[in-house]
């Protein structure tokens, strides 16, 4: 009985929230793993569920050594499922209300400094990848929202692009001249590509078979340009380092947040941390 709900329930977050799929996909398996656990203890009707359950759950995840964020992240999906549950009245009471959350370590994002990014748009690579580090590094994109991006988003003309990020809100994102460059050098060839195989695609970023490039795809990329400047790297590496230079260059911090499409203000200060530590680490090398 509980499939059915979580079923429902998916549905919910995807058409009345209009949650991403990645998003639906984690909640979806968080769900169910709840639901095989609770199966496993004779826990077959959603009304049985008592908060005892729930905790003997959290356990199980502790004892299969997952991490605190891990385990953030599942409660998350429990509290979220059972307040719709009890909002619907499928259940009289919600018995996941006030789950304590475990502490997580404070863990500063990497970043690279402005030299390393320079470094990395200096080495030698293919047209689509040069757009795409481009665009990275000048609009601070997910790398969701950057495979996500339709030909149609993109304004060079007006030099900004519109990106759809977490629970599927639009924002619009100024790019510089440099981006723009990379962007029309790509564009050019994609249409090559598109008129000699007849390929028919609405998004910016695609393969010569004309499949959308994948997160994955991009993933690879950002990873393998990193090593060359022996660094280790992923796409949101290059999205901290956009936010920090910004701040090191006097952006304003809500400035930053709206570029960055950060609901909460607070997510976004999480970069004046990394400026402060920076700064020490640039005082502290000059004065040893």
């Amino acid at each position: 009985m509980l499939t059915h709900y979580i079923a429902q329930y998916m549905e919910y977050l995807e058409v009345e929230c209009g949650l991403a799929s990645n998003t639906i996909s984690a909640y979806r398996n968080d769900l169910y793993s709840l639901s095989d656990f609770l199966s496993s203890i004779n826990i077959e009707n959603c009304s049985t569920i008592k908060r005892l359950h729930l905790n003997m759950y959290i356990k199980h995840l502790y004892d299969k050594k997952y991490t605190p964020r891990s385990i953030t992240r599942e409660i998350a999906s429990i509290k979220g499922f059972f307040k719709w549950l009890n909002i619907n009245e499928i259940l009289s009471y919600n018995p996941a209300l006030d789950i304590e959350q475990p502490k997580l370590p404070r863990k500063l994002p990497a970043v690279l400094s402005v030299n390393e990014i320079n470094e990395l748009l200096n080495e030698k690579m293919t047209v689509i990848d040069k757009a795409i580090l481009e665009l990275l590094y000048a609009a601070g994109l997910r790398v969701s929202e950057l495979a996500d991006i339709q030909t149609n988003n993109i304004d060079l003309n007006a030099k900004f692009i519109r990106c759809c990020g977490k629970g599927s809100k639009e924002r619009i994102v100024p790019i510089g001249n440099k981006a723009c460059s990379a962007l029309k050098n790509y564009l050019k060839e994609r249409e090559y590509t598109i008129k000699k195989y007849n390929i028919k695609s609405k998004y910016c970023f695609i393969k010569e078979n004309g499949k959308k490039l994948t997160r994955q795809d991009i993933y690879n990329f950002i990873s393998a340009i990193g090593k060359k400047i022996n660094k280790k790297i992923s796409p949101h590496t290059i999205r901290h380092s956009f936010a920090t230079h910004l701040l090191e260059n006097g952006a304003d911090l809500r400035v930053v947040q709206e570029l960055l499409g950060h609901s909460d203000v607070s997510t976004t200060q999480l970069y004046t941390h990394i400026s402060k530590k920076r700064l020490k680490e640039i005082y502290f090398s000059i004065n040893k």
